[in-house]
């Protein structure tokens, strides 16, 4: 491929030779330039055409010449219409539009039936197509940074079929406006990731059940009260991300994730975990500060692969003994919480950092036994040990989590 940078503007024509270089060229690239142009609309075997960076102002209609481009990269520019004429691009395979003043895509977009990757983020993108569902080779969808209120619900399934975009692996709508997504959104038999963080969902359909390849459901930063039981079907599920919500109860039904390794919960208004936790043997990191826990369950010592347990910010009083089942813990952070003192048991542990204050020093302490003068049982204790919550921590806690997120995000 032949790259050819803003200032090679070829000359005036002349006898054939360069000018059919030119019009063979494959791949052009364009830098900043503030030179003219390249005679773009004679390179009729232009596959790749990288514009962006470039201050642009217009795409003219006369792209639909090139009908051989499968990559158009015209990000970070200040195009504001992208022209309709784009449909007889009918090669186009990946296409980049972010970083540009759109709020629309044109009339006639969805005939680009090979697309594959479409990117549009940061765009001021207000409505999808309601065909949109007609990109039937999609593959990666990007919708970052929009102003997205609402999906059409052909998103997820085509028209004359009504069977789910078949090929779309990630869909990326995190920093919209959503309030709801489609049931539909269900279709997407081989949806590896779905990333809906930072709208305004107060919940998510149960339908959600039928995404049978997802593995990285991220939701953070929204308004759910709770998870749908439902999500107890999504077997091969290995990363859930529900931190910054308003969670005030966890699902039983999240013990039937036997993928999760990682369970992301900070920041909501859980009081208990479900006994089913234990049930996950591949968790590797669950992390539940700055909620309301007043205890975990002893059955969180089921998780063979737990390495990382955070549990910061809560208040918790104690923790179980069954914990030190959990051989491979090697990071505890409990700070911020109500422990008197730890079970005898964890010393058992291979511990790498065991966190009881946020100004502790150093990752590991020096214990001593003793007796609990309650139950007789010896346990472990240290001298940050009772612990002592401050009062900014008592008045976070009273007052729910953080909402100065949750204000930005309905203003």
């Amino acid at each position: 491929a032949v790259e050819l940078a803003a200032e090679d503007t070829p000359p005036a024509p002349q006898p054939p030779g360069p000018a059919c270089l030119l019009e063979e060229c494959s791949e052009c690239i364009l830098f900043p330039s503030n030179n003219q142009p390249l005679p773009f609309f004679r390179l009729l075997n232009l596959r790749k055409l990288g514009l962006s960076d470039n201050e642009i102002q217009r795409l003219p209609p006369e792209v639909a010449n090139f009908m051989q481009l499968v990559e158009l990269d015209i990000s970070r520019n200040d195009i504001p219409e992208i022209p309709e004429s784009i449909k007889f691009c009918k090669a186009l395979e990946i296409a980049d539009f972010s970083g540009n003043p759109l709020s629309r895509l044109p009339d006639g977009f969805t005939q680009l039936r090979g697309l594959a990757h479409l990117a549009l983020n940061d765009v001021s993108l207000q409505t999808l197509p309601n065909d949109i569902g007609n990109l039937a080779n999609l593959v990666t969808l990007e919708l970052r940074e929009n102003l997205l209120k609402s999906l059409p619900t052909s998103l997820s399934f085509l028209p004359d079929t009504l069977g789910a975009l078949p090929n779309l692996r990630e869909l990326w709508l995190d920093r919209n406006q959503l309030s709801s997504l489609p049931l539909e959104l269900g279709n997407l038999r081989r949806l590896v990731c779905l990333d809906v963080s930072e709208n305004r969902l107060e919940e998510l359909p149960s339908e959600l059940s039928g995404l049978l390849a997802l593995t990285d459901l991220l939701l953070t930063q929204n308004l759910l009260e709770v998870v749908p039981d439902s999500i107890g079907s999504l077997k091969q599920l290995s990363i859930l991300k529900v931190d910054q919500n308003r969670l005030t109860h966890l699902s039983d039904s999240i013990g039937e994730c036997e993928n999760l390794t990682e369970l992301v919960l900070t920041e909501n208004l859980l009081q208990t975990l479900p006994r089913s936790l234990g049930k996950l043997k591949k968790l590797t990191n669950l992390n539940v500060d700055r909620n309301r826990l007043g205890g975990v369950p002893d059955e969180l010592g089921g998780c063979a692969s737990l390495n990382v347990l955070s549990l910061r910010d809560n208040r918790v009083a104690k923790l179980p003994a069954e914990l030190a089942d959990a051989t491979e813990l090697h990071v505890l952070d409990v700070a911020g919480n109500r422990l008197q003192n730890l079970p005898f048991a964890l010393a058992n542990l291979n511990l790498k950092a065991m966190w009881l204050a946020e100004n502790q020093s150093q990752p590991m302490l020096k214990f001593q036994t003793e007796d609990d003068d309650s139950t007789g049982e010896k346990v472990l204790t240290c001298y940050l040990l009772p612990q002592q919550p401050s009062p900014s921590l008592e008045n976070l806690l009273q007052n729910s989590v953080d909402d100065s997120w949750i204000d930005s995000n309905l203003n």
